[in-house]
């Protein structure tokens, strides 16, 4: 969780300054109505010969309206509202269903250019699944999930977001002693 915890600060850190450097209002993204957090993404799918449209981003704008009314609605400030988010939202914003409205206008930005979008969302959901397990309590080693491999994943993903965090994760890290005794 050490390691994970490390992750996911420097992941939302990225994020919101990738989204911010080019965010065209003065508001901050999170709080303004354009958001690409808060605006419907439809998506059209056949559902036994009938067409039916679906918003994907309904979780996450209901998540950034959760989070500012934590927050106090208007007195709402972007830290405070951003420190409210779960890993499970940062995880959310590489998934496909974002890749028009958050992936290519900002995010690619937190990563050097020719990142896979599909592959660092591989990653970061193995590293969510992960987390979740452990902080339910739930066996680790399952058919669907390699410790090692999400743990590679993480440190790939810090490599390519936040080096000096890459440095401070893998300089501390007790993953690899731990999985090595095997417990």
């Amino acid at each position: 969780m050490h390691d994970i915890a490390h992750f996911e600060v420097a992941l939302r850190n990225a994020y919101d300054a990738a989204i911010s450097a080019v965010w065209p209002h003065q508001n901050h993204w999170l709080l303004h109505p354009e958001s690409p957090a808060v605006m419907p993404i439809w998506r059209t799918r056949n559902v036994k010969g009938i067409k039916r449209g679906s918003d994907v981003n309904f979780v996450t704008r209901k998540n950034v309206d959760d989070a500012i009314k934590r927050c106090g609605y208007g007195r709402a400030s972007p830290g405070k509202v951003i420190a409210e988010f779960s890993f499970g939202f940062w995880r959310q914003l590489t998934t496909k269903a974002m890749e028009k409205s958050i992936w290519v206008p900002y995010l690619h930005n937190a990563y050097p250019q020719g990142t896979s979008r599909s592959i660092v969302d591989a990653q970061i959901k193995t590293v969510n699944d992960l987390r979740n397990r452990i902080a339910h309590h739930e066996p680790l080693f399952t058919s669907t999930l390699d410790p090692t491999r999400a743990h590679e994943g993480l440190t790939h993903c810090l490599l390519l977001l936040s080096p000096e965090v890459h440095n401070y994760v893998s300089n501390t890290s007790t993953v690899a002693q731990v999985l090595a005794s095997k417990p």
